[in-house]
């Protein structure tokens, strides 16, 4: 009986401790086809090997020396790396029903006894040798599957964050003229994120939710958004109202970045004293990614062109910031924001969305 071809290159490994054993089943299996047939007479060399290249069928002989086919078994199991178990043939003289109750228990998927006919040796493991190639491409076939997912996974994360970064955009479209104060306050918010040595996840979800603080300018009309002068009290109502707004739009969201920027969009202009908006939060009261975009948002906006007013020298702006610490923004941020590299925040390069 000849091995199917698809079966002849899997890897069989014979354990027995009587040499003549060895030869006999070796010289069987290459006869009938298998060329990746190997042996040993050393029940204790059977562990290293296996660890280096598992083999796909053992055959396997109960009682030997210093390591039983019993222990064997045991040791054998938890070897697969990819968390199958490889087919064990126990070939033994030892006939009993305790025996061979003992060794399915250990993991034996199949029992022959000596002395054996060659005819039913081979097709046994042919079955078995069958049940590990179909084991093997169920496997291929669900790892497959796996990166398959995985790829789509990041096509749908990556389209995600496109969608984020282009929401941002055009909330900045109609009062930035370079379109990149959004980009500039992801990125400054994400440093002082990280001197603040929060955890690499929260640093990511703030550069992720920052840019996207000022969505809600995208509900208030352009006379009052883009006005040159000062503005009234009602205009000045108005423009505060985009914080609710953004959070409106913002809001109900399962995403861990979205219930951040609702939360950044609502909060990034309360003040540390109490005298912000629209909830007059006070010290702690303010979530402090909404104090970290405070401090970014108010030195991007002194150092950039405004229609009310021209970009402040960036000295200027820092001596402004600090001297806020307590008042309008949280000490502990204005620390960090004073280790930042300060002229490098306001020409920060951009990377471009994907297209």
């Amino acid at each position: 009986m000849n091995a199917d071809p698809g079966l002849s290159d899997l890897r069989i490994l014979v354990v027995d401790d009587e040499p003549n054993n060895v030869l006999l089943l070796t010289g069987i299996l290459e006869r009938a086809g298998y060329t990746r047939v190997q042996s040993t007479t050393d029940p204790t060399q059977i562990v290293g090997m296996f660890a280096r290249e598992p083999a796909d069928l053992v055959l396997l002989d109960l009682h030997m020396p210093e390591i039983d086919g019993f222990e064997l078994m045991r040791r054998l199991g938890p070897l697969t790396a990819d968390g199958t178990r490889v087919p064990l043939l126990v070939l033994t003289a030892d006939r009993s029903e305790a025996t061979k109750r003992e060794a399915l228990a250990c993991g034996a998927r199949d029992f022959l006894g000596k002395p054996y006919n060659q005819t039913e040796l081979l097709l046994r493991v042919k079955n078995l040798l069958q049940v590990r190639a179909l084991q093997r491409e169920l496997l291929d076939r669900n790892l497959a599957l796996e990166d398959a997912v995985a790829d789509r996974t990041a096509e749908l994360e990556q389209a995600r964050l496109e969608i984020l970064a282009r929401l941002a955009l055009a909330a900045e479209y109609r009062d930035d003229a370079t379109q990149q104060h959004a980009w500039r306050i992801g990125c400054t918010s994400a440093l002082l994120a990280s001197r603040l040595r929060l955890p690499d996840e929260t640093v990511e979800l703030i550069e992720r939710a920052a840019p996207l603080h000022d969505v809600g300018k995208i509900g208030i009309p352009d006379a009052v958004l883009l006005k040159a002068g000062a503005l009234t009290v009602s205009e000045r109502e108005r423009i505060q109202q985009h914080t609710t707004i953004g959070a409106e739009i913002l809001s109900g969201s399962g995403t861990a970045v979205l219930r951040m920027a609702e939360e950044i969009a609502l909060t990034h202009h309360e003040r540390w004293n109490g005298g912000g908006y629209p909830r007059h939060l006070h010290r702690e009261e303010i979530p402090l990614p909404g104090q970290i975009v405070a401090v970014a948002d108010v030195f991007d906006a002194l150092t950039h062109d405004r229609p009310y007013k021209p970009a402040w020298p960036v000295d200027r702006a820092v001596d402004e910031i600090c001297q806020q610490a307590g008042e309008h923004f949280d000490p502990r941020v204005v620390e960090a924001f004073c280790t930042l590299p300060h002229a490098a925040l306001v020409d920060q390069p951009r990377t471009e969305v994907a297209a």
